[in-house]
Order: structure tokens, then sequence, then C-alpha cells
């Protein structure tokens, strides 16, 4: 074993742009489930082998409902949601029920309709519309079509089979697309990027095409949708409107979708002009052979365009600022090589690796936190998850990256309000943080969601992360409020009974499999070790503020009840039917996930482990299971059992070309499983505290056949 770590005078062990550009993505042909993307965490859009948005139709992503199938090739933003008129009189006080508890009733937002795999049928209009809203937005859709000619002919897109010769890059190092192909016979070459701090996207076209205007770009606008996947309806172009400006070089359109506004400015080459040849369509041609076109994207109407959008910046600065914004960032930070490695697994989870930082840097590092299929297509209509969260950005800081997280960390000052209002509607102290919500923290009525607790912990281990990675007293002030108010709550909400401290009734766990037992379930194993955790480490919080210590919040973590052990194994809860072995394990992310605490015994868990391994319904998990599953076998000293589940072969567990976890046909990406993947490796490589008041390096990778080489990683807690 080699094992290789930061330099501490600055200098670098690791060939960064080799071990970048060793991964570049190259495309032939139509990759249906894998379009490649640029982005910048804020606007992101996503392209098919001809560097637009020219064939939605061939990346396709299945309906959950009734509507229409969605397409992958999203141009999404931060900024970007809607809403649908006449929910103006909804209010979550139409979904409560009160749920009884050690403590007396308790009112819950719950949901009378059907939730249940991939069926969801709302009870009333009022579930429907506080679940669908609001909704994230496709902002536009950008082709390549063949304009009018003397033959009457398009605009429509090219047919496939006039297109031939396919090769299409996505340079990691410098973040730019670069794709070429045949178009009747004649060459075609597009670049494409996306500026690091605008949400600019630029495009160079080159073709002789151009020349006599047969070759155009079709920018086309959509509707807002409440479909689950589905972030456009084209079906409702009345119900909106696209107002275009001239401009120097180009137009402004203003988009009014209801009580939502949104500006695109085009701004095109010199020889080039725009035509509106629809409601909601324009189209962009040149005589020249290079058409150069930058579009910008801004919330609100076009008289308040920031002039940094409207300031022409053309396609070489947004080219030249890419590549300055992506070797900065694989420059500085963590690395992970392993090509070296005798074992053949190594080069394909180096991929994984390399891939999963620029996807979660692109989709997962803006100013929310992230849905789960990023800014590339909605999933539960662009609504965020919570509990997700940890999975998008805990690797964030332990790759030496604290900033990108601390992006969307921020958010939650901003919904503190409405945290602790939740808390004090149900009788609780501190602030009690939501589950699926969009920019304004507000629940979506569920069986499920409001009644999940492990959401809890996370600001508290993620700006704890961000501490151990800053080492910023100001990190301490910045997150203090998030820290010690989920503490407060956390303290309150467990119960004193003659056992201990118990988490619930009524609760669901991570494991969402007993749901239907929310009413009565009790002390999930994993839950009640995170709670430990949590509240020691805003304990610590407080000392190092200058704060007196809270004696409930010791008195909670240290008089927990114990996870119920059954045959020598832990259970997931503490009530029967104690495990059922599907959904995710979550009962070993006690002591993986969760560093140890003398919550759980070691002992217990590894038989615990090979337990799951053995019995487990792999097709029924999902992708950060894999990499949690590898965080226990480390912190258990089980370096070959962490590799295995890192790397095991199971339906869930798929990296694509473009380095995307695939799960299903309606959930195509996944960026937990990368967010995932990258806190695990971290841990196998850089080690924990435990790890290194013992000694032990690179604790996650077998002795035989590994060679290791990592630098700029933080070290877990």
């Amino acid at each position: 074993m080699i094992t290789m770590v930061t330099d501490p005078t600055g200098g670098t062990t690791i060939d960064r742009r080799a071990l970048v550009r060793r991964h570049t993505v190259e495309v032939t042909g139509v990759e249906a489930a894998s379009p490649l993307s640029v982005g910048n965490g804020e606007f992101c859009c996503t392209v098919d082998f001809t560097g637009l948005q020219t064939f939605p139709a061939l990346y396709p992503v299945a309906a959950r409902d009734s509507g229409e199938p969605g397409t992958l090739l999203g141009t999404q933003s931060q900024w970007g949601w809607h809403s649908m008129p006449g929910g103006e009189g909804f209010d979550l006080t139409d979904t409560r029920r009160l749920y009884q508890t050690p403590r007396g009733p308790v009112p819950y937002v719950d949901m009378t309709g059907n939730l249940s795999g991939t069926t969801e049928s709302p009870g009333s209009r009022a579930e429907s519309w506080l679940r669908c809203n609001p909704h994230r937005l496709d902002l536009g859709r950008i082709g390549l079509v063949l304009a009018p000619t003397e033959s009457g002919r398009g605009p429509t897109p090219p047919a496939l089979t006039e297109i031939s010769q396919v090769r299409q890059r996505l340079d990691l190092w410098t973040g730019i697309i670069d794709s070429r192909f045949h178009l009747s016979g004649t060459p075609v070459h597009l670049t494409t990027s996306c500026h690091p701090t605008l949400d600019l996207l630029a495009v160079r076209i080159a073709s002789d095409l151009l020349t006599s205007a047969e070759l155009g770009v079709r920018i086309a606008f959509p509707y807002g949708s409440e479909s689950w996947s589905n972030a456009a309806d084209w079906s409702r172009p009345d119900a909106h409107s696209s107002t275009a400006y001239p401009s120097d070089r180009g137009c402004v359109i203003e988009r009014v979708l209801d009580a939502t506004v949104y500006t695109v400015i085009i701004d095109a080459s010199p020889a080039a002009w725009v035509t509106q040849i629809d409601q909601h369509v324009f189209l962009i041609r040149s005589h020249q052979p290079i058409l150069d076109l930058v579009i910008g994207f801004c919330p609100g109407p076009a008289r308040s365009a920031p002039s940094t959008l409207l300031t022409p910046v053309g396609v070489t600065q947004v080219a030249a600022a890419s590549r300055q914004h992506w070797a900065d960032f694989w420059s500085h930070g963590g690395a992970v090589e392993l090509v070296e490695s005798r074992d053949e697994r190594a080069v394909e989870l180096e991929r994984r690796t390399v891939l999963s930082q620029y996807l979660t840097a692109i989709h997962c590092a803006g100013s929310l936190p992230p849905q789960e299929t990023g800014l590339m297509v909605n999933s539960w209509r662009g609504r965020f998850h919570l509990e997700m969260h940890w999975w998008h950005g805990a690797h964030f800081p332990l790759w030496g990256r604290p900033q990108l997280l601390e992006r969307s960390l921020d958010w939650y000052t901003s919904i503190l309000p409405e945290a602790r209002r939740i808390a004090r509607f149900q009788g609780y102290a501190g602030a009690r943080w939501p589950k699926q919500v969009g920019p304004d923290g507000r629940e979506s009525p569920s069986p499920i969601g409001p009644f999940l607790i492990w959401q809890q912990p996370h600001p508290i281990f993620l700006a704890e992360l961000i501490r151990r990675a800053t080492g910023s007293e100001q990190t301490l002030h910045r997150y203090a409020d998030i820290v010690l108010e989920s503490a407060a709550f956390m303290a309150d909400f467990a119960v004193s009974t003659p056992r201990g401290y118990q988490l619930g009734p009524p609760l669901v766990p991570a494991q969402e499999s007993y749901a239907a037992l929310r009413a009565e379930l009790t002390n999930p194993t994993f839950e009640l070790a995170y709670w430990a955790w949590g509240l020691r480490t805003a304990q610590r919080w407080r000392r190092l503020l200058g704060l007196d210590e809270e004696p409930l919040w010791t008195a909670v973590a240290s008089g927990l009840v114990r996870p119920h052990v059954r045959d020598g194994v832990y259970t997931a809860i503490d009530v029967a039917p104690y495990t059922v072995t599907d959904d995710h394990p979550s009962l070993l992310y006690a002591w993986g996930v969760v560093p140890p605490t003398d919550v759980i015994d070691p002992r217990i868990m590894r038989a615990t482990l090979h337990h799951v391994m053995s019995v487990w319904d792999w097709d029924s998990t999902w992708g950060w299971d894999y990499p949690a599953i590898a965080m226990t076998a480390t912190r258990l000293g089980d370096p070959d059992a962490a590799l295995e589940a890192l790397l095991l072969p199971t339906s869930k567990n798929g990296y694509l070309p473009n380095g995307h976890n695939r799960q299903t046909d309606s959930l195509p990406i996944y960026l937990p499983g990368n967010g995932g993947l990258l806190a695990a490796v971290a841990l196998m490589a850089a080690g924990s505290d435990a790890d290194a008041a013992q000694g032990r390096t690179t604790p996650g990778f077998p002795r035989d056949g590994w060679i290791v080489r990592h630098e700029g990683l933080l070290r877990s807690p």
C-alpha cells in the first residue's frame, strides 16, 4: 500500500490535470440516458449529442403520473419557480391531523390520499396543490433546426438519418462540451459552455450550413407543470407570454407565467438576427459560417435585468471564464488517485469519483438545497428533500471545498422562522425542519415526510464539517442559530420513559417501509445514534461559543433508549415487525454515517452488517445506500466489505457514462448517490478522528492490490 497525503508546504503529489482528463466523457451517438451538462450550481443546461437540445424526445424521462413524459435535456436554475393560480386559499391547516404522543395529542401535516411507490393520489385539491406548488421551471428549450428555405422546409430539427460521424467530448478540466457531426455530409462544430458566476450559456456554431441561413437555432418556452417529473407543459400557450424587445445584438424576452416573471437575453453575432416565429418560439440565423450565441437568464422583468447580463459578454469570454474556473476547481480541494492499483475495480471507482465531483459542483452547489435530480430534470416537481441534503453536500467540506456547501446551508437561516413556527405549533422548543419543500420552506402534505426526523441533526453535522474545514470562529457565529435551535428541538422531542429517553411516536424512520406504522413507531436504531451524536456536537458548539451547557441536551444524549437487538443483530425499530429487508438498510448507518457513539456496540453492528449483506433486497434500495454501507464497513475496520458494498453490481448502483447514478426510468439520475460516493471515499481514504488516534491510514481500502494517493481531504468526525 502506498498512501500519499497533502504536502504541508502546499505542494502536490498528484498530477491533477492527468487525473481529471483521463476521465473525459466521450460520446459517439445517442446515449439516451446519459446526456452532458454545463452549469455553475445556480444554473445548468443539459444537451444532447449536438451540443444543444435538438432532440429532447430521444432522452426521455418516464412520467409517474398521467402526464406527458419529460426529457433529460433541461434548462433550470435555483431561482426559476412557478405556482399555479387557484391555490391562494389553501393552507396546511387543511391537511393537519392530531396524533397521540406520550405528551398528548400533537398536530401533524398529513395526507388523506394515497402515496405509495409510484402512485400519488392526493385526497383533495388542497393536498394536491400544496404538494405541487411551487414547482421548478424548465426555462427554455434551445436546439438546432433547419430553417425555412425556398423549398418550404422547416424550421424543424434535422432527421437523425441526416446526421453522421458524431463525436462529442466533455472536457472536465475546462467545463466545455465540444460537439462535432456531419449534417447531410456538411461538418457542424459546436462548443457549449456556462459562465461560472453568471447564468449565461455560450454556444459557438461553425458550419457552412449557416451561410445560407439553412441551419439555425430555435429557442422555445413552455408553461410550468405540476407533473411529478416534467418541468415543462407545452400544451397551454395562452397561459403565459413571451414578449420580445429588440437589442443591439439580439433581443430581450420577458417571460410571464402568472406571478412568475423572468427574463431571457439573447446576444448573437453581429451578422445574426432573431425572429419570433410563433407565440413562444424564436429563431436565430446568420449568413456567416460562425454563429456566436450567448443566452442569459435572470429572475424578474426585463427592466430590472442586471447590467452584468445586459452588457454583451462574448462566447470567447465565457469559455475563458469556464476554463479558469474549472482549472481552479480541480487544482484546489481534494483529489484521490487509484489508477495504479492492481484491483480491476480501481479505474471505475476513480472514474465515478472524478465525475461525481463535477456533477455535484454543477447541480448541488447552489443557494438552495438541491432536488434529487439537480438542475437537469424535475423529481418531486423540483422540490427538495432536506433529509437528502447531507447526501448532496456533506462531501464538499470533506473534499476541501466548504464554500460550496456554505451557499445552501445559509438557506436554513432564511427559513428558521418557519421551522420555529412548526416546532411551536406542535408544542416543542427550537426549530423543526420540514422535509419536502420549495424555497419558502413550507412542508408538503404527506403520510411520510412530516413524520421523518433524521433531517433534524443534518444542519448540526453540516455546520460542524464546515467548522472543521475552515477552522474559523466566524463559522460558529454564522451557523450558531441553526445548530442550537436544531438541538433544542431534538432534546425536547425525546420523551423520558422508565427505559430512558425515547423517540416517537409518531415518526417515520429513514427506512420509510414503516410509514403505515407511524402512529405507533418508536426508537429507530439509526435515529437514536444520530440524536446522541447531534446533541453532543451541539453542546460542544455551546462551549465554543462561550455559552453554558444545556443540561437537558446531555441528559438526553446520555440517556437515550438503547437500540433493540434480536438474534444478536440490531433491528430497525423496537416494535413489530422490528426489521423488514427492503428500502434503506438505515439501521447500519448508526455506526458509519453517524460517527461512533456509546449508543451502538460495534460488535453487534458488525454482526448486523454481515446479516444485512446476506439477506437484503437490493433492488429496493437506493443509490446512496451503497456508500452508506461502505462507511459502516470502514468504521468497523472491514475494508474488503467497504469496497464490496461501494461497488456492488446492482440496478441502483450503476454509474452512467456521464457519471450519473441512474435509479429508474422516472428517476433517471440521482445525485445523492454521487454525493454519498464522495463522502464514503473521503472516509475510506482520509479516515476519521478515531483512525488518526489509532494510526490507521486509508482505512477503507484493502492492503492487497490497492495503491491510493490522496490529498486535500478533510478527516471525517
